[in-house]
């Protein structure tokens, strides 16, 4: 069992940064793959980026390439989602989840943070 909290949401203005950051608790995170999602106002729930378990294989969604990074620190079982040049589109609730690292699904959220950006 593994339980996930974000945090590090908040107000910024467009073109500003955040960090947000997913914290595990539980064990095995270390072998699990990890994800960020988000759900703007009115839309559906999308993959914004995802790393597997040894830190390789990262994949981001095109709309923030270049933009977003995503990085896991397992000896501190923590995942950050470092937001760059950020746009009013990406306002959103941002999750994190995870799934093992063979696994299909992802099994394991967090209860969400709010990211919004003012033009």
């Amino acid at each position: 069992q593994v339980q996930l909290v974000e945090s590090g949401g908040g107000l910024v203005q467009a073109g500003g940064s955040l960090r947000l950051s997913c914290t595990a608790s539980g064990r095995g995170f270390s072998s699990y793959d990890v994800g960020w999602f988000r759900q703007g106002p009115g839309k559906e729930r999308e993959v914004v980026a995802t790393i597997r378990w040894s830190g390789g294989t990262i994949y981001y969604i095109d709309s923030v390439k270049g933009r977003f990074t995503i990085s896991r620190d397992n000896a501190k079982t923590t995942v950050f989602l470092q937001m760059n040049s950020l746009k009013p589109e990406d306002t959103a609730v941002y999750y994190c989840a995870s799934k093992e690292r063979y696994g299909s699904s992802w099994i394991y959220w967090g209860q969400g943070t709010q990211v919004t950006v003012s033009s």
